[in-house]
């Protein structure tokens, strides 16, 4: 019996020596989880139960655990490398349809392949939550798993729909005395311009002109490449404040033609109180914003019509010199992808030499009741078991998920001073166990010598 119980204890040291020895093989893999041999004493039981005086059958392992400890985080140079800090793993598919990810690793390495797509060193695609719209505000349907790809096209242009302008005249500016004329810089007091972009994405001159008529009082004339523009009818709005009739169409007068001034009225107090004499909202406000719509570029251009809005809000008239105190307008030309970034919560967006970006997807991320419970794959990855329970998905820095550090891998949580100790007493365990079955051997053969 004593040889079986050294025999064992063998065994479990050869068990604890492999996996230590794994554990300092794996000390430079990225991801990589150590592992720790777990063992429980062994009676040779009957129905009686087990007796005082049994002095056990030996050892056996009971699971190779592995440790889902926190790797330290290695920054790179790579903006698709990836690293967990705290909860979760990435999800992985073997197929780019798949619907529902089937491997986890904390190996955040990735790559794009020739499709676009964010792939391991194994060629598995990296799935996300898809994007509800191009915005972040809008959110992503988490549950509706898509593979990670990303587009290399061009950035699609976007025509012009606001352009928000706060400006300052100076209230001591004299009225001019001269007829409007864009080219008599003595018939008006002050211009701003900005670049605004058709639906093709080609750049226009959007310029404005203010011209003091009185006290409190001055007229704003809209030109588009150098050519007037004359607001149609203002919109009308319900008792909720919302437009229940748009705005006329514009005229895009001919060149030469001087079109309709815009009304711009200030209060005592110089903050701006009336645009183009619109009626008053309910809440007794007065809109800020004039309405350009259906702008026919042709035959200059064939593009859909340009319409837009044109905000003063926030316009003064003081007594200090003319300003330009904010200028902003959401257009924008076609553009080349430039880069990639990933944010903290796994938001990866597409930046344009155009200034835009759009988010591609959400990283999903997924986590188990019991990590321990996972099967292993290999690859450092594992997948879904009955003792694992079933993954519960989500995004970085929610629902007890850890955030993501982009351009950042996770190496391995081996401690290596550790696993030499540990490969140590693994030895002295074998030798140990290996010194029991001498012993037995030599007290076998003292007792078979006997005459």
């Amino acid at each position: 019996m004593s040889f079986a119980t050294g025999l064992s204890g063998l065994r479990a040291a050869s068990s604890d020596l492999q996996t230590t020895g794994n554990n300092i093989a794996n000390a430079n893999t990225t991801g990589f989880k150590k592992s720790r041999a777990e063992f429980a004493d062994v009676y040779a039981t009957s129905l009686g139960g087990v007796a005082k005086t049994q002095p056990g059958s030996g050892v056996k392992v009971t699971e190779v655990a592995q440790q889902f400890t926190q790797g330290n985080i290695d920054f790179t140079e790579n903006s698709l490398d990836i690293a967990i800090s705290g909860n979760g793993f990435f999800t992985l598919a073997n197929n780019v349809n798949d619907p529902q990810p089937t491997n986890f690793t904390r190996n955040g390495a990735f790559q794009l392949n020739k499709e676009g797509f964010v792939v391991d060193d194994r060629g598995r695609y990296l799935m996300a939550f898809k994007p509800n719209g191009e915005t972040i505000e809008e959110g992503f349907s988490q549950g509706v798993f898509q593979a990670l790809q990303v587009d290399t096209s061009q950035g699609l242009p976007r025509a012009t729909e606001s352009v928000d302008m706060k400006i300052n005249l100076n209230a001591g500016d004299l009225a001019p005395t001269a007829a409007f004329d864009p080219s008599n810089p003595d018939s008006f007091n002050n211009v701003t311009s900005a670049t605004i972009y058709d639906s093709q994405g080609n750049p226009h001159t959007l310029s404005t002109y203010y011209r003091k008529t009185g006290a409190n009082q001055w007229d704003s004339y809209v030109y588009l490449n150098d050519r007037g523009v004359t607001l149609g009818a203002n919109p009308v709005y319900d008792a909720n404040d919302a437009i229940i009739t748009p705005a006329g169409d514009a005229t895009y007068e001919p060149a030469g033609t001087t079109p309709a001034p815009v009304p711009v009225t200030f209060s005592a107090s110089g903050l701006l109180l009336n645009v183009n004499g619109q009626d008053p909202l309910s809440t007794g406000s007065f809109p800020s914003n004039i309405f350009l719509n259906g702008i026919d570029l042709a035959p200059e251009f064939v593009v859909e019509d340009l319409s837009f809005e044109l905000d003063f809000a926030g316009g003064t008239q003081f007594n200090s010199a003319f300003s330009v105190n904010d200028l902003v307008q959401d257009g924008l030309p076609s553009g080349n992808l430039t880069g990639i970034e990933i944010s903290s919560e796994g938001v990866m967006f597409a930046r344009f030499s155009n200034g835009a970006s759009k988010p591609i997807g959400q990283v999903a991320l997924a986590r188990f009741p019991n990590d321990q419970g996972l099967a292993k794959l290999g690859d450092t990855s594992w997948g879904e078991s009955a003792d694992s329970g079933q993954p519960i998905f989500g995004s970085a820095g929610s629902n007890n998920f850890g955030v993501m550090q982009s351009a950042a891998l996770e190496s391995s949580n081996v401690d290596l001073s550790e696993q030499l100790v540990r490969l140590i007493i693994a030895q002295q365990a074998y030798q140990a166990n290996a010194q029991t079955i001498s012993t037995q051997n030599t007290i076998t053969q003292t007792i078979l010598n006997i005459r």
